[in-house]
């Protein structure tokens, strides 16, 4: 046990599933017997709300933000115990959009939430980074401090415009900054079989990345949208939904490629 697996989930696409998969599938993980830490490391707080907390009204100190900025932070008195036995988070509030400017203008700036993470390394088997939808300091920091990323697609017009893009971004942080830093996989969201897009999304991204998709997609399904705003996961909300499934599907998945 310990020393972690560190996963970014990020696209530069919002609305792609990147909250919804780090939640689940951090909840699926832990549901698998992993210790699990999700990282709520977008300044809208998504993640912090779906396992019902609003960060906003936290102090700034018992924010990720503390943590990132501040070297002498107590890093163990931010993490929050989930209703997921197993599962434990760092909440995110609005004040995190302030590290977008700080950062830059801080020596080894790219490397503070590595630091920050550092010293939980050994508590988890597994690290999820929810990212912001933009590619900005955040972001880098977040992918400085992975091991993979997991890029979640939307199966609709345009799932893989600026996906070039992205993967060149990725490309250049590994040489920069990270040289371990893989692409875990292209994941496939929100799919629904009764649509024909959904299906040729499915296949054009399979065409072109083959064996960087992972096997799981993700179905459309109400009770997965549903949960965010009860503050559960899909796996605490309704064990036997299609969402449920799936994410213990790709967490069996991201054990066996880890294992490997």
């Amino acid at each position: 046990h310990g020393n972690a697996r560190i996963i970014s989930i990020f696209n530069q696409k919002g609305g792609v599933g990147k909250t919804t998969t780090t939640i689940n599938l951090g909840a699926a993980l832990a549901e698998l017997g992993r210790r699990v830490l999700l990282v709520d490391f977008d300044p809208q707080g998504g993640l912090s709300l779906g396992l019902g907390v609003n960060a906003h009204s936290l102090p700034l100190e018992n924010t990720v933000y503390h943590a990132l900025m501040d070297p002498s932070a107590d890093i163990q008195q931010i993490v929050l115990k989930s209703s997921v036995a197993g599962l434990d988070f760092l909440p995110a509030s609005r004040d995190l959009g302030a590290a977008e400017s700080k950062l830059p203008s801080e020596i080894g700036g790219q490397q503070f939430l590595k630091r920050a993470l550092s010293t939980l390394k050994d508590d988890y088997d597994i690290i999820l980074i929810d990212c912001q939808p933009t590619m900005g300091q955040l972001t880098v920091n977040a992918l400085v401090a992975s091991h993979e990323v997991i890029v979640p697609l939307q199966c609709e017009y345009f799932a893989l415009e600026g996906l070039g893009k992205l993967l060149n971004t990725i490309k250049s942080i590994q040489k920069i900054h990270n040289p371990e830093l893989d692409i875990e996989g292209l994941l496939l969201t929100m799919y629904d079989s009764r649509l024909r897009l959904s299906n040729q999304v499915v296949e054009e991204v399979q065409k072109h990345f083959n064996d960087m998709v992972f096997e799981t997609i993700i179905q459309r399904n109400v009770k997965l949208s549903e949960a965010p705003s009860f503050g559960e996961s899909i796996i605490n909300y309704d064990a036997t939904s299609k969402g449920a499934t799936n994410y213990l599907h790709l967490a069996q998945e991201i054990i066996k490629k880890n294992s490997k």
